[in-house]
């Protein structure tokens, strides 16, 4: 006669069994879907977002570098620059200790008729060197190094976020946006900047709406953060007097 504990222990093994064999069950096949839509939504989501927070910061890491120039060509009395090699994708500030002059483009223009003889043409060229005085060398700059302790800024070098590009610069004394090479912001003693237009963008999409625009004002330094590309606005001569206003830049 067979035991009435082995029965029992055998009907138990039989229950574990049919549940085993019928699969999930209803609760159970709600929890893994669950788990299933909040890692999908978490990879979506990381997948859209992360560029565009690493755009933001490199347009805030830019402005902090012309706050920074701003204050320090003032506080300083020296003149300085922010570089910004488009290739590499990277920024640092240079001073330099000799002052920067600027030359009309044309001296000339500043009245009188035009030569009409070739002795004429002579005597107004030597006059004209006899009044600029020996020539002036061109200022030399140095990179500024913040003595802090990461790797790029002992070399005074600041990297935009990975992923990140410029897109375009122009300032004030370029005739054209620049898509390569490096770029030039200059500061000068008392607080004068250059008006600028600095884009940023992810990768090397084209797309507006992963591009965002600094544009940066002469007089006070402001830096306004505006989505999409946006070109340089170059001042009539009307307008150089309504620069303290900031209006927008």
């Amino acid at each position: 006669m067979i035991p009435s504990s082995l029965i029992a222990r055998s009907e138990r093994v039989r229950r574990f069994a049919r549940r085993g064999s019928a699969g999930l069950t209803l609760i159970e096949v709600i929890v893994v879907l669950a788990i299933v839509a909040l890692v999908a939504g978490v990879a979506i989501a990381g997948s859209n977002q992360l560029p565009s927070t690493k755009l933001r910061r490199s347009a805030m890491a830019i402005t902090s570098q012309i706050k920074r120039a701003y204050v320090q060509a003032t506080s300083t009395s020296r003149n300085l620059r922010l570089v910004m090699d488009i290739d590499q994708k990277r920024m640092w500030l240079e001073e330099s200790l000799a002052p920067m002059l600027v030359r009309a483009k044309d001296p000339s223009a500043a009245g009188g008729a035009e030569a009409v003889t070739e002795a004429e043409r002579q005597a107004h060229e030597e006059g004209d060197r006899v009044m600029k005085g020996p020539p002036i060398p061109k200022p030399t700059f140095r990179k500024v190094v913040t003595g802090t302790m990461t790797d790029d800024d002992k070399q005074g070098t600041k990297p935009l976020e990975s992923g990140i590009a410029f897109r375009s610069v122009q300032t004030l004394h370029d005739d054209l946006p620049r898509t390569s090479g490096r770029a030039y912001l200059y500061f000068w003693p008392g607080g004068l900047t250059e008006r600028a237009s600095i884009q940023v963008r992810i990768g090397d999409s084209d797309e507006d709406y992963q591009t965002l625009t600094l544009l940066v004002a002469p007089l006070t330094g402001r830096v306004t953060i505006k989505n999409g590309p946006v070109e340089l606005e170059v001042p009539t001569d009307d307008e150089h007097a309504s620069d303290r206003q900031d209006n927008g830049f």
